[in-house]
């Protein structure tokens, strides 16, 4: 069982320069030593310190960003292949990766250097998730450190593109929506007022503007008048929003699993992440059904995950894996077809690997597909907004003109 990871100390410190001019700072270290010696490089000398909480100094137990992961893991494979000490390496590599990951990257160092594995190292320090710690253990069997790194930057591209195609994905339709919102605004609160005491003074008194016109008319003035409430009210649902984040996710994850075309791209995500995991794993030399047993941790799509664990179950078994993944039916036939023709050969690593390309690119042509979709339904969003505003102004005009020309 793996040990749960330690929360990164951090120390509030006291240290004199040279010149004899004191400083006082917060850094992330394992012990007084390691600070002390921290200090040193910059020609400081430690006088007092106080152990503080982790989370004061902006530490996390999270895993590194995908972008600090990619740049370790390419320093790492580009040193360790030149045959750099990991020591070595790993202090070159706090110096690449971002300044938030910097006292991690320093940490993992000195446990290294204390004589823990890399790989117990980084569960330690919370450095990666459990998959990417998983194929640095195996690798560090196969004394292939440096292979795996390089497997792993990879995935991390990978991932760190598959992540901006749904950013895009979301982002997208946001910004749209977001305009209309403001250009509706806009209009309900200084146009759509003006515009309707315009038209009554025309109609006369004996005469009333449309319904529509009267009520988007109330709800501009209200608007205009109470904004203390409004902003009140936009405060509460954020709060509430907030506060709700973890059941609106859960829904919007349930619905992409459901909704026509989003749910290809959804499974396509799924099935990118899953087989750039499984060739990391495969790579590093991990069992399968060890493999499997990480992999199948980082799927969200419930039809798919429940499959591969009745997979891993029935691999444990005894089962044949050429047919076992017959049955997993939330991948296409193509997919199931060439990796029980990769199990045959015995080069199921390659075939994961050529599927996590396969199933990237995927993600991008039906991204670019759903936009296509998305373009036409936000037009229809915008006319709701925009053009529904744009009736209740032309609607007592129109009765004006036929009075006139009547």
């Amino acid at each position: 069982m793996p040990t749960a990871a330690a929360q990164p100390e951090s120390y509030l410190f006291v240290a004199a320069r040279i010149d004899g001019k004191k400083t006082m700072g917060m850094r992330a270290a394992m012990d007084e030593g390691v600070l002390a010696r921290d200090l040193s490089k910059q020609k400081l000398v430690l006088i007092r310190s106080w152990r503080v909480p982790g989370w004061l100094a902006g530490q996390s137990d999270k895993p590194l960003s995908l972008k600090d992961q990619a740049e370790m893991t390419v320093q790492l494979s580009q040193l360790l292949s030149r045959g750099v000490p990991l020591v070595e390496t790993l202090e070159v590599t706090a110096e690449a990766v971002s300044s938030k990951a910097k006292p991690r990257i320093e940490q993992l160092r000195e446990l290294v250097r204390q004589g823990k594995s890399f790989s117990d190292a980084s569960r330690e320090t919370s450095a990666f998730d459990e998959a990417t710690a998983a194929v640095f253990g195996a690798a560090e069997k196969t004394g292939d450190l440096a292979g795996a790194a390089d497997q792993l930057a990879r995935n991390a591209r990978r991932r760190i593109k598959i992540k901006e195609t749904a950013q895009t994905l979301m982002f997208y339709p946001l910004i749209v929506l977001a305009i209309s919102m403001m250009v509706g605004v806009f209009m309900l609160v200084f146009v759509v007022p003006q515009v309707a005491e315009a038209m009554t003074s025309a109609m006369g008194p004996d005469k009333e503007l449309p319904w529509a016109t009267r009520t988007l008319a109330g709800v501009g003035i209200f608007v205009r008048t109470n904004p203390l409430w409004i902003l009140a009210g936009i405060a509460g649902l954020v709060v509430g929003i907030f506060l709700s984040r973890q059941y609106i996710a859960a829904a919007v994850l349930r619905l992409s699993h459901i909704l026509p075309v989003l749910k290809d791209v959804t499974l396509a995500q799924e099935s990118a992440r899953f087989f750039s995991v499984m060739a990391a794993l495969a790579t590093g030399g991990v069992p399968l059904a060890d493999a499997l047993g990480v992999a199948n941790q980082t799927i969200h799509h419930k039809k798919l995950r429940n499959q591969l664990d009745g997979l891993r179950k029935s691999l444990i078994e005894g089962g044949v894996l050429r047919v076992l993944i017959d049955r997993i039916e939330a991948f296409p036939i193509g997919t199931r077809r060439l990796l029980i023709a990769a199990d045959r050969a015995g080069n199921l690593d390659t075939a994961f690997e050529s599927l996590a390309e396969d199933h990237t690119e995927q993600v991008e042509r039906l991204s670019g597909r759903l936009l296509a979709v998305l373009e036409p339904l936000l037009i229809v969003a915008i006319f709701v907004v925009i053009g529904g505003m744009i009736l209740a102004i032309m609607a007592p005009m129109l009765s004006i003109s036929r009075q006139a020309f009547g």
